[in-house]
């Protein structure tokens, strides 16, 4: 099955492809564009999903649903919120199909045009922040912590599957607040569940920052971000969280009596991790074989194969086995198919990236032992039955460990700090990744930065210290290196 699979240092972005192809996460639909997510891909998601779900619940957070539509005239009330959306935004005009005159199938009714156009949801903060105009009157209506789950649509022209799609599924967080300290207290907060979850579920490590006024989500105020660096030295910006002031309320007249009897309008976040994150995981872990899952986030963590083919002995040890694993809460599955071969079996679930795999036949049940191999460092050894649920919890999380590990270190060896054009051109073109370099602070300067070289400021990191420099293209004084990457 590796075979398959075009090698990284070959080509990088077939070989992401391969992985999802073969690992049967997610195909190409008939709509240009857009995804069919395949239930292994799913399932992962799921478990994103699902934990996710989990920490927003356990700060307060609630889930609701708005509609898909969104009135023409609402995206018109914030000004820098559709020019950043304009141009990918699918429009609903008319509401009817009809039989074709000459028989060739259907067209649309051209008397179902609609009084006003609707447009599919790119994001929802109009839509949201009309309705909330009638849930908010009082400060005891303060916080409103609101989260959904939907799909979103953004008519992008180059689409790859998971990392930028047509169609693709998200949450969104939209949060009305009292106070600007309560919004940019939640905005930060958000930021780093997102991190914690990166990290400790994904094993993915990012860097905490904010974004330049260039690249802030379209009518935000600041814009906080996770940056992640995928295997082939580019940024994968894998959250955002969205500190919008009062710009929303005042388009929409989201106003509330704080405790004086006094009007005054809310204060706003917005915050969102979509399917991306299904990309970063593939290109943070993977290898040239296949898919590599963490085990937090696997659907099945562990995979038992018989050898080299079940029978009564075999599955008594196995469900033995198995209802120690399930008792640990460790989610397992037992292959018993007989029209495949062992040697296929390992192969197929090598590429669809379960952390662990047991085998066991006749000789190990005789020797009192289980051959048990880790899929990250790919390393096999024979383990005594007795204690085999103890062993394997252990080197689950020995697994979860490891794969951030590697990734950390793959961070730090391509992360560089650069003081003039000429170092960071030539860690753009020989190295990659993270560059740490000193700019003006100019949005000019910023976009002939990326005219020239294609790289863009990821963050400028939360941690940030002051540096006396010069920016490496003006020459102009600076007090803090930014973090450059060319990215996905």
């Amino acid at each position: 099955m590796a075979k398959e699979i075009t090698s990284r240092e070959e080509d990088y972005s077939q070989w992401y492809l391969d992985i999802v192809k073969k690992a049967n996460l997610a195909q190409n639909s008939a709509v240009r564009g857009c995804m069919v997510i395949k239930p292994y891909g799913f399932s992962i998601w799921e478990k994103m999903q699902g934990q996710l779900d989990k920490m927003f619940k356990e700060t307060g957070h609630q889930n609701a649903y708005f509609p898909i539509f969104i009135p023409k005239s609402f995206l018109s009330k914030e000004a820098a919120h559709i020019e950043g959306f304009a141009k990918e935004c699918a429009v609903v005009t008319h509401h009817r199909l009809m039989n074709d005159p000459n028989g060739e199938g259907v067209i649309v009714d051209p008397t179902s045009k609609l009084e006003e156009e609707l447009i599919v949801r790119p994001t929802s903060e109009t839509i949201i922040w009309n309705t909330y105009r009638d849930w908010i009157n009082s400060y005891r209506d303060l916080p409103l912590l609101i989260n959904q789950w939907c799909n979103v649509v953004r008519w992008e022209m180059r689409t790859r599957l998971f990392l930028r799609t047509a169609e693709f599924l998200w949450q969104e967080g939209h949060t009305a607040h009292a106070t600007k300290e309560e919004a940019i207290a939640e905005t930060k907060q958000m930021q780093e569940i997102y991190a914690t979850f990166a990290e400790e579920y994904m094993a993915v490590p990012v860097i905490r920052g904010f974004k330049s006024e260039n690249e802030r989500f379209a009518g935000a105020v600041d814009t906080f971000t996770i940056e992640a660096l995928m295997q082939d030295g580019k940024a994968l910006q894998a959250g955002t969280s969205h500190f919008l002031g009062q710009n929303f309320a005042k388009a929409f007249d989201v106003k509330f009596l704080n405790e004086n009897q006094k009007s005054e309008y809310v204060w706003a976040t917005s915050w969102g991790v979509s399917t991306r994150l299904m990309g970063a995981l593939i290109m943070t872990h993977s290898d040239d074989e296949g898919l590599v899952v963490p085990p937090k986030l696997a659907s099945t963590q562990v995979v038992i194969i018989p050898i080299p083919k079940p029978n009564d002995e075999i599955d008594t040890a196995v469900e033995k086995i198995m209802t120690e694993l399930k008792a640990k809460g460790i989610t397992v599955k037992y292959d018993q198919d007989k029209k495949k071969r062992p040697g296929f079996k390992f192969a197929e679930y090598e590429m669809h990236g379960i952390p662990v795999r047991l085998a066991i036949g006749k000789r190990d049940l005789a020797n009192g032992v289980v051959e048990v191999a880790r899929r990250d460092t790919k390393e096999k050894s024979s383990q005594p039955l007795e204690g085999i649920a103890d062993h394997v919890e252990q080197l689950l999380e020995d697994i979860q460990n490891n794969l951030f590990q590697r990734a950390l270190d793959h961070r730090a060896a391509h992360t560089s700090h650069v003081d003039t054009m000429e170092e960071f051109q030539d860690v753009l073109e020989n190295k990659g990744g993270f560059i740490y370099a000193h700019w003006d602070g100019t949005v000019e300067t910023e976009k002939k930065i990326k005219e020239l070289t294609k790289a863009t400021i990821r963050c400028i990191p939360n941690d940030w210290t002051e540096e006396e420099g010069k920016c490496i293209l003006t020459g102009n004084p600076s007090n803090r290196r930014v973090v450059f990457a060319k990215a996905y």
